[in-house]
C-alpha cells in the first residue's frame, strides 16, 4: 500500500501538478452560457432558467422545457391550461442536465418526454456548471466542497422536489440515472419529500458498489486514489483540469488499457455511439468533490450485514417485493 502512494505521488511529481492540487487545479471560471442557450434553445425547444437556493446555501441551476410542437407551446401558454405532469431528471456523477440533451431529438429523453406532453424539469447538483456557486463560498474555498451525495439527497434534490411542487402544485415524476439514484433512494427516506413524488425510473441504480466491473474505476478502488486526492488537499474534481486529466493518463499503463477511456470508466457499452464522443466531451465531465468520490468508494468493500440493513433501509423492508416507490409507466 505505501508503496503505491509513493509510486503515486512521483507521478503526480513527474507532470508537475501537485503545485496546483491544494485547490483542485481549476483555471479562472470562464463566462459559460446557461444550458437553455447552449443546448436546448438552439433545437427549437421553449425552455426556462430557475435558481434555487438550498438549506446549504448553494444555488442551483433548473431547467424547465416545453415540447418544439407549435400546437403544444400555443396549448401551453393558454392560462385556462395545464402543462402535463412534471417530470424532474436527475443526472449522474461528473454529469449535469445537459446529458438529457446530447442526442438528436429523437434520441435525447429531455426532448422525447416534452414531445410527449410532458413538463420536463433538469437538474443541476452543486458544483456543475450549470449551476451557479454559493451565496457567500467561493468555489476556491475548500468549504465549498465538503459535500458528498450525501448532501446532493438531503440539500439539492429535496429543494428542487419542493420548488416544482410549489410551482405545478402537482406530484412529480423523477427520472435518475447513476448517481441520481442513489441521491434519489436516500431523499425518498423523507415522509415530507416522498409525498410530492408520483413514481420513480431509476436508471442504472445504485445503493452500494461492491459489483463495479469497470477497469479504470476498480484499478482507482485498489490504489485508494480518492484516499490520496484528499490527503493533498484536493477538494475539487474538475476532470477538465490538466492535472486531473494527467492523473487519468497517469493510471493507464500496460496493464490497463485506456484507449477507450469512456468504456474503462462505465463498463461495455453496446450502444454507444462513438461518433459522438468529442461532442459529448464539449460539455463533459462535469466537477463534483472528492469527498463525493470517497463517500461513493467507502461501499465497494462492505460487509454483507451492513449491505443487507442498507437494502432494508432504502426500501423500509428486507422483502425484496416491497418497494418504497412502485415504479410504473405512464403514457402522456
Amino acid at each position: 500500500m505505501g508503496s503505491v502512494w509513493l509510486m503515486t505521488i512521483a507521478i503526480l511529481l513527474s507532470f508537475g501538478i501537485i503545485a496546483h492540487s491544494f485547490d483542485g487545479g481549476s483555471a479562472p471560471p470562464k463566462q459559460q452560457p446557461t444550458l437553455c442557450d447552449e443546448l436546448i434553445l438552439p433545437a427549437g425547444y421553449p425552455c426556462s432558467e430557475f435558481v434555487i437556493e438550498t438549506k446549504d446555501g448553494f444555488l442551483l441551476g433548473l431547467q424547465r422545457v416545453s415540447s418544439s410542437s407549435s400546437s403544444a407551446r400555443i396549448r401551453y401558454s393558454a392560462q385556462q391550461q395545464q402543462r402535463g405532469p412534471p417530470v424532474l431528471l436527475l443526472h449522474g456523477l461528473f454529469m449535469a442536465g445537459d446529458a438529457w440533451f446530447l442526442n438528436t431529438p429523437e434520441q435525447s429523453l429531455g426532448f422525447i418526454l416534452a414531445d410527449q406532453g410532458f413538463d420536463v424539469w433538469v437538474g443541476n447538483v452543486r458544483g456543475t456548471r450549470w449551476s451557479h456557486g454559493h451565496k457567500s463560498l467561493s468555489e476556491k474555498n475548500k468549504h465549498f466542497w465538503d459535500w458528498s451525495w450525501q448532501e446532493l439527497a438531503l440539500y439539492d434534490l429535496a429543494e428542487m422536489i419542493n420548488y416544482i411542487n410549489s410551482v405545478t402544485n402537482s406530484k412529480l415524476f423523477v427520472v435518475g440515472h447513476s448517481q441520481g439514484t442513489i441521491i434519489s433512494f436516500a431523499a425518498f427516506t423523507q415522509p415530507d419529500i416522498v409525498k410530492k413524488v408520483e413514481a420513480a425510473a431509476l436508471l442504472s441504480p445504485i445503493s452500494y458498489l461492491d459489483h463495479i466491473s469497470a477497469p479504470l474505476v476498480l484499478r482507482m478502488e485498489k490504489m485508494h486514489i480518492d484516499q490520496m486526492i484528499s490527503t493533498m488537499g484536493v477538494h475539487q474534481l474538475n476532470f477538465k483540469s490538466d492535472w486531473e486529466t494527467n492523473l487519468l493518463i497517469s493510471l493507464c499503463d500496460t496493464r490497463l488499457s485506456c484507449s477507450d477511456m469512456l468504456s474503462s470508466i462505465t463498463g461495455k457499452n453496446c450502444c454507444f455511439n462513438e461518433s459522438r464522443v468529442a461532442y459529448y466531451l464539449e460539455q463533459e465531465p462535469h466537477p463534483s468533490s472528492s469527498k463525493n468520490l470517497n463517500h461513493l468508494f467507502q461501499s465497494t468493500n462492505l460487509p454483507v450485514d451492513y449491505l443487507n440493513m442498507l437494502r432494508c433501509s432504502f426500501f423500509f423492508s428486507c422483502d425484496p417485493q416491497r418497494h418504497l416507490l412502485q415504479v410504473r409507466l405512464w403514457k402522456a
